[in-house]
């Protein structure tokens, strides 16, 4: 299961079960057992030949499974919500595996979303070293000119930090009503990252989607709708991330 001693809730953090947080939640109330008894001692070390179970199901057991999957708006990235309300989990209902997002999207965001329980994959992937472009597709308020979004390209402060530069494109205008199709594509991860970039030049986002994370896109899926990641597309994704191609 682990070719080396590794703290249990990193163990389950790198299987794509949950974040590092979450594990220690999950430990601390019993969801966790280690050679089939319950442990919730947080920092035991866990060796290659231990056998870990979250919630009855062993670690390492499961076949990875790769999707992609274009996120409506008004769906929760999580696999639970206390709130009651949709989470992306629950449009795989199919899935025997326990699928994890990587990353997240907002609730009122739509678009790409890699769903997976590879753990190490999602911590390549969210790592800011290998900087994947995601480029999403804003619909803004007002109509701008390229000079009005040029900041955008360089970089402007967000909650007191520069971004670094993206690239933006003007892909339509609405005079009459005041709105414009703008894409922009970034490498980081700030929170609300994208609202605030057009918010920061006056051009505050009325609807938002991520249409392309790294290699992948959403061409031939609707909202809802989910495929596999293909073998090549794999390949190419773990090369982005900084994974070897041969794993």
């Amino acid at each position: 299961m682990t070719t080396k001693t590794e703290r249990l809730q990193k163990i389950i953090a790198n299987a794509g079960i949950a974040s590092r947080r979450h594990a220690e939640t999950l430990i601390a109330t019993g969801h966790v057992k280690v050679n089939g008894q319950i442990e919730t001692e947080m920092g035991i070390k866990i060796g290659p030949h231990d056998e870990v179970e979250v919630d009855g199901v062993p670690i390492g057991k499961e076949a990875k499974r790769y999707f992609l999957f274009y996120k409506p708006r008004g769906v929760i990235s999580a696999v639970q919500d206390n709130k009651g309300r949709d989470v992306v989990t629950d449009y795989f209902k199919d899935i025997t595996e326990r699928l994890y997002p990587v990353g997240r999207l907002d609730y009122d965001t739509s678009g790409l979303l890699v769903m997976t329980n590879d753990g190490d994959l999602a911590n390549h992937l969210m790592h800011p070293r290998y900087a994947l472009e995601k480029k999403y597709v804003a619909k803004v308020q007002g109509v701008p000119n390229r000079p009005a979004l040029a900041p955008l390209k360089t970089g402007v402060e967000v909650d007191g930090k520069m971004t670094a530069p993206a690239k933006v494109d003007i892909i339509s205008t609405d005079k009459a009503k005041k709105t414009a199709i703008v894409s922009l594509t970034i490498h980081q991860g700030m929170n609300h990252q994208v609202k605030k970039m057009f918010k920061a030049v006056g051009f505050p986002v009325l609807k938002l989607s991520r249409e392309a994370y790294g290699n992948l896109t959403l061409v031939g899926l609707q909202p809802g709708e989910h495929r596999p990641i293909k073998p090549q597309e794999l390949q190419a994704l773990r090369k982005l991330a900084g994974e070897s191609e041969n794993k």
